[in-house]
């Protein structure tokens, strides 16, 4: 190799670890053979490495620049490089046991954070309106007490691995066209932690956790609806090792109501009328959705309200009455729409079909031609033609 180490790779003669490194990653990914399969890119690809293999190493480019020669027999005779340098080419320096970036790499924590749980409540549709607090009993992962997270039993400690001395990986060289290529993979015996605990705890055999039943408080807020979760910072698994803990969701299932369906947050009744109510006009006593708390009373909360028909109403009319329905969680209420259904009497007796005869006689409806109009096309039919 006659051609200069420094112009192989494009950087000038103090240029330091990390100019090299980003030199280097820059030709492998241009030059590597899985890119550029033909003859003359692959002899570039080992000048390349090669320089890069000397220059990387400080003792190698000190005898290097000292003018001395530094393969020691040439490219590939003994030399080596890590074959993890050219994957940080191409993933960036993800690579290695710890999964650390910026090329990191080393023995892996025990101590990692702890997953998410999730649990599902039912509650009522008042309760989901004005919020309610509730225990929970949560079957979930939690710190042992008797190694404290640390794995090992009382009175030992994990000691370093014999195989790969603490490092969490192993180095496994293998010859190809390129020389002595090494790669570095995760120690079988430690599985990559770099230490062995000789004793595991008979608590958690070894896992920092147990399981346990505890009883937690969730204060669910007014205005949430089914499908809303309301998150528990940190009150999920421990993370093995005694990592800290995930987060805890909780799932709200709201119950169907028996006089209140929900629609966003406002409330649908329907009240039903005799035909003669409607006609006359008359006063109703209705619920609130507050009658369904049970500190409502006494307490000055209203719980039932007055809702007055006017004569004539019609079967189909709405009565909307704001600031009746659901608060919503960022601020406002919504309304409650009361549906007014007028009911015909099906079975009259001889005296209250006289009465309506009378009646009909009166108005001039013994013989009634009916209204007759074409059917009201909705928003979708008049703006396509059905």
């Amino acid at each position: 190799m006659s051609q200069d180490l420094y112009d192989l790779l494009g950087v000038s003669r103090d240029a330091d670890a990390d100019a090299l490194k980003k030199a280097y990653r820059k030709l492998a990914r241009q030059l590597h053979p899985d890119v550029n399969p033909d003859p003359e890119t692959q002899e570039r690809f080992k000048e390349v490495s090669a320089a890069y293999e000397v220059l990387s190493d400080p003792q190698k480019r000190a005898a290097y620049d000292r003018g001395g020669d530094p393969f020691g027999g040439g490219f590939g005779q003994g030399a080596g490089f890590s074959f993890t340098d050219i994957m940080d080419a191409f993933f960036g320096g993800q690579g290695g046991p710890g999964g650390q970036g910026g090329g990191g790499r080393g023995p892996r924590s025990r101590m990692r954070r702890g997953q998410d749980a999730l649990i599902r409540i039912e509650i009522d549709l008042a309760e989901a309106a004005f919020g309610v607090s509730r225990e929970l009993k949560v079957d979930t992962a939690v710190l042992c007490t008797t190694c404290q997270g640390d794995g090992a039993a009382p009175g030992s400690h994990p000691v370093p691995c014999e195989t790969c001395r603490g490092q969490g990986e192993v180095a496994h060289v293998q010859r190809s066209f390129l020389g002595e290529v090494r790669t570095l993979r995760p120690c079988a015996a430690c599985r990559g932690f770099g230490t062995i605990i000789p004793e595991p705890c008979r608590e958690c055999s070894g896992d920092g956790r147990v399981r346990s039943r505890r009883t937690l408080t969730v204060k669910i807020p007014g205005g949430v609806d089914t499908g809303t979760r309301v998150q528990l910072a940190e009150q999920g698994e421990i993370g093995p090792g005694g990592g800290p803990a995930g987060d805890l969701y909780v799932e709200i299932q709201v119950v169907p109501h028996e006089t209140f369906t929900r629609n966003g947050n406002d409330l649908h009744c329907t009240v039903t009328l005799p035909m003669t109510a409607a006609a006359l006009g008359t006063t109703l006593t209705l619920p609130t959705l507050e009658a369904d708390v049970e500190s409502g009373a006494g307490s000055g909360v209203e719980t039932s309200f007055e809702l007055v028909i006017e004569p004539g109403t019609q079967s189909g009319s709405q009565e909307v009455l704001r600031g009746r329905g659901v608060p919503g969680l960022r601020g406002g209420r919504g309304d409650l729409v009361v549906s007014v259904v007028v009911e015909t009497p099906g079975r009259l007796d001889p005296r209250q079909e006289e009465l309506l005869r009378e009646l009909a006689a009166l108005r001039g409806e013994e013989q009634p031609t009916g209204q007759v109009k074409a059917q009201q096309k909705s928003v979708f039919g008049r703006l396509f033609g059905h």
